[in-house]
């Protein structure tokens, strides 16, 4: 019999009934029934003491462990059986946690009781979130420079970044005369920009430091770091004339090449051979060229006649041709000089896109002021007088059947130029023309523009097919707000 209220029990230890124990002892003792948990609303983490800022989502392995450890201390007396979440309102900053827990009472009997424990979601503010809030806090800064006339690269970068989602852990990004700066809260991300940019343009780095402060009694040192980022001077359709000892070394291509694309290494084609060839960084380093001329200087040609050349000897020790141009003879002649006879012959690799009467964008070397060392010291017979780059189309008509679009990083602007948004529009040309430069790039169907089709519009000109697009998803927030909408995605 229990001694407590009589009633007959299986014996055990305590000669009590559990419910007389469970009155005489109570095994939660000191184990405190509601905590308090701190949530950083900007980036959605919780502290883990002392100092470890942690994501979980909600009702997950991560936050029930947060939790248990909240805990850890008071629970060192009782035994662990049993811990699982009880269903809250995701808005209500309250989480629920049902444990079970056993003790050993009077004279060994083991006694196991199950209860609730409430945290309280407290908001507080992350170091990270409030480097970001101050703007001006930073630890790191890499510095990304291009000495160009044109941006082609840095909007091939700007996607890359975005694609990979580099850009998430930076204070703020400020876009400059002939770079960007990407402001960082430690040098750990900024060192992760600096081999991410290696891996994706030819570029060579620098890094320098600043002490900042100086503890003497704990010897800790505060330093802000920079990065300096140089990505080569070319671009993509820029005319540039190699060095002889780098012409010979691609498999003796010849001096003068039209950039054709600019990933992590230079690719570079001979319009007179269809000879192709990559450059890296380091190699351009070692045997620096520049572009012979800006995108301005190129001028508008005719095609008055085209002459495929099918069979083309290649010379001792040369290297890959290009299989996807066609080698041609063309005769052009300057849009501006119609009412004269004076035409031009060039070879060109574009053999396969030019028809009589097309309009081909070029560069004129026979009528201009070039200073560049390899070019004085070139035999002129081995200069062409007309370097023929792209085929000319209507911007307006496609512009108006571009049916696609790119996102953008939020950057503040200094300085904006007036020539930006054109240059903006040669890149997104560049896309529809050239299908390996838009593989490594996110592109999303544009749902509010409509493209205007007509029979005249016809004239040729690339497209970015629908297979190649992404839908572009946005989240809105519902009935509860912001807070509540976040909480319940997560």
């Amino acid at each position: 019999l229990c001694c407590e209220c009589g009633t007959p029990i299986p014996p055990n230890p305590a000669n009590m009934c559990v419910a007389c124990l469970r009155t005489q002892v109570d095994i939660t003792e000191g184990i405190p029934k509601q905590v308090s948990v701190h949530f950083c609303k900007q980036c959605e983490r919780y502290l883990q003491p002392p100092g470890t800022w942690i994501q979980c989502a909600l009702e997950s392995r991560e936050l029930l462990a947060l939790c248990l450890k909240k805990l850890k201390a008071s629970m060192s007396k009782v035994r662990l059986i049993d811990a699982g979440f009880l269903w809250t309102e995701p808005h209500s900053k309250r989480i629920k946690l049902k444990l079970s827990v056993q003790k050993e009472v009077m004279n060994g009997a083991i006694l196991q009781q199950v209860f609730v424990i409430e945290f309280v979601i407290q908001p507080q503010m992350c170091d990270d979130c409030h480097r970001v809030e101050a703007k001006d806090y930073w630890k790191a800064v890499v510095q990304v420079r291009q000495k160009t006339v044109h941006k082609k690269t840095f909007y091939y970068l700007e996607q890359l970044i975005l694609k990979h989602k580099l850009h998430q852990n930076t204070l703020r990004i400020k876009e400059i005369h002939e770079g960007i700066d990407f402001y960082y809260g430690s040098k750990q991300n900024a060192q992760k920009m600096v081999d991410f940019l290696q891996c994706t343009v030819p570029c060579r780095s620098k890094a320098s430091q600043r002490l900042i402060s100086h503890d003497i009694h704990s010897n800790t040192y505060n330093y802000k770091s920079t990065f300096s980022v140089e990505i080569v001077p070319v671009c993509k359709d820029n005319v540039v004339c190699l060095s002889p000892r780098l012409a010979q070394s691609l498999g003796n291509m010849g001096q003068i090449c039209v950039c054709i694309r600019v990933t992590s290494t230079i690719h570079l084609i001979d319009p007179s051979t269809l000879q192709i060839a990559e450059v890296d960084g380091n190699t351009y380093w070692r045997y620096p060229f520049h572009s012979l001329c800006s995108p301005r200087q190129l001028e508008e040609f005719i095609v008055m006649d085209v002459e495929i050349i099918r069979d083309h000897k290649q010379g001792a020790g040369a290297g890959m041709k290009s299989n996807k141009h066609t080698l041609a003879e063309v005769w052009v002649q300057k849009t501006s000089e119609m009412d004269t006879s004076q035409q031009y012959h060039c070879r060109t690799f574009l053999g396969h896109l030019l028809n009589h009467g097309d309009l081909v964008l070029g560069f004129d070397l026979a009528n201009a002021n070039i200073n560049d060392e390899f070019v004085n010291k070139m035999n002129p017979h081995h200069v062409p007088d007309v370097v023929l780059i792209k085929k000319s189309y209507d911007r307006n008509k496609r512009q108006r059947r571009r049916n696609w679009k790119l996102k953008e990083m939020e950057k503040d602007r200094e300085g904006m130029d007036t020539d930006d948004e054109r240059q903006y529009q040669d890149f997104l040309e560049d896309l529809e023309e050239d299908e390996a430069l838009r593989k490594n790039i996110n592109i999303f169907r544009d749902a509010s523009r409509i493209p205007v089709e007509s029979d005249t519009d016809d004239d040729g000109a690339p497209r970015i097919s629908l297979m190649e697009m992404l839908e572009d998803l946005k989240i809105s927030e519902d009935a509860t707000g912001g807070e509540g909408a976040a909480m319940m995605t997560e």
